[in-house]
């Protein structure tokens, strides 16, 4: 397989993706916090004003805000696709994104209709801004590896999902009079299948190998999963427009099968890695990992037996299993890689490669991202069993929120400690 090449002299300052990477945790906090305040009311359904409060703060107010981050960072390294002044690019993306989220949760949680269309409108516009200042140098980028591929497609998914949210909140916010129920589970697809399940795999293709030490994807899974799972919500969306369900029950089925074969495959890799000690970040994959094909098979059996899709439990533990499980521990297993290895990165290019930049453990410790961890997974537990045991909600709301909080206090530490060590670095060259 041919493989994205790695230019990290051509990586955007580390504020640019580091302002993503520290509110997202906020917003997990926030989340944690909601599950306290509101209790067992929560998870009663997943139409409670509670529910989709906290469904966005997680999957816009810290999946988007890490997942538009990374690819500030990354797209100038794998791609070679260089933002024009990209502090400022990322400044108002993310100042859009921050407002967009609080709004947009704000809206939800009191029945707000101005709220859910001022959200709309803006959200809509920083995610254009941000397509708009990738797609054109991304689009004079030729596809030479599965991540280039997967990343183009993952604009289509992101295009998609925003669009089809900005009609749901203008739907809600004006009682227009639309499916809503049919174009949320859409919705759902375009932004857990074709965009974050394809822009997941595109990452996936560099940092398993990259951080994991494992052997690299088969090449034609690596070039035809994301293809395959763009066709099925392609066609699970024709099937809601034409009102022929068979079609997109088949497209789902298809759909989960594709992203069990792709998380098993993974989880195979993993086995063959050439590091015999697990760090933080190969556990985060495996809970990932195990968690996302517990809910794809979930949502394989829904499509046999639709009715199991239309109770109230069933697609919350779905949405457990697929977001805090899944996503929230793919992305969490990242950032405590991402963040200490740029760290070191910018740090080695201050240095002038005259005055070492510490060891990456020195920006941020693995005692500290394993108790987080420790907290994010009996927070996961304990939220399952609340489904079916309302009284344990407002513990797995207290655990998620400590974990959320050990997440913040990490990520705010190891910002606080790359500044530190730059001073130190200037100070040795004479700079300061």
């Amino acid at each position: 397989m041919e493989k994205a090449s790695l230019s990290f002299d051509q990586a955007p300052p580390f504020s640019a993706p580091l302002r993503f990477f520290l509110t997202a945790p906020l917003f997990a906090l926030l989340a944690g916090l909601l599950l306290l305040w509101e209790g067992p009311e929560l998870l009663l359904s997943r139409w409670t004003p509670g529910a989709l409060a906290a469904t966005h703060l997680l999957t816009i107010g810290f999946m988007l805000q890490t997942m538009l981050g990374a690819l500030i960072q990354i797209m100038p390294v794998v791609a070679g696709v260089n933002i024009e002044n990209p502090i400022v690019f990322a400044r108002w993306v993310h100042i859009g994104l921050t407002l967009g989220a609080l709004t947009l949760v704000s809206g939800f949680y009191f029945s707000l209709p101005t709220a859910l269309t001022i959200a709309a409108i803006v959200l809509g516009i920083s995610v254009s801004g941000f397509l708009v200042g990738v797609l054109r140098p991304l689009s004079r980028t030729p596809s030479t590896s599965p991540t280039i591929r997967g990343i183009k497609l993952a604009m289509l998914g992101l295009a998609g999902v925003v669009g089809l949210g900005m009609l749901l909140a203008f739907s809600l916010a004006h009682g227009w009079a639309l499916p809503l129920m049919a174009l949320t589970d859409l919705h759902a697809s375009w932004g857990l299948g074709a965009w974050g399940g394809i822009l997941l795999a595109a990452m996936a293709y560099v940092v398993v190998p990259m951080f994991q030490l494992t052997p690299g994807y088969q090449a034609r899974l690596s070039w035809w999963f994301p293809l395959l799972l763009m066709i099925c919500v392609g066609v699970w969306s024709l099937g809601v427009l034409l009102d022929v369900s068979i079609l997109g029950r088949l497209a789902q089925a298809v759909a989960n099968l594709l992203g069990i074969g792709f998380c098993g495959f993974t989880l195979r890799l993993q086995l063959k890695r050439r590091r015999a000690r697990a760090d933080v970040t190969f556990r985060y994959w495996q809970l990932g990992l195990t968690s996302a094909i517990f809910a794809l098979i979930m949502g394989l059996t829904a499509t046999l037996w639709p009715d199991l899709a239309t109770s109230n439990q069933w697609p919350i533990v779905v949405g457990l299993l697929l977001i805090v499980g899944g996503f929230l521990s793919f992305i969490t297993g990242m950032l405590y890689k991402i963040i200490p290895f740029l760290g070191w990165i910018h740090l080695q290019s201050l240095g002038e490669y005259k005055v070492p930049a510490p060891p990456m453990k020195k920006i941020l410790d693995e005692p500290a991202m394993n108790l987080q961890m420790l907290a994010h997974g009996v927070a996961l537990l304990v939220l399952l069993v609340a489904v079916f045991v309302p009284e344990l909600v407002r513990v797995g709301g207290l655990f998620f929120a400590i974990a959320s909080g050990l997440l913040v206090w990490n990520v705010f530490g190891a910002a606080r400690r790359y500044r530190q060590h730059s001073k130190l670095i200037l100070e040795k060259l004479g700079k300061l």
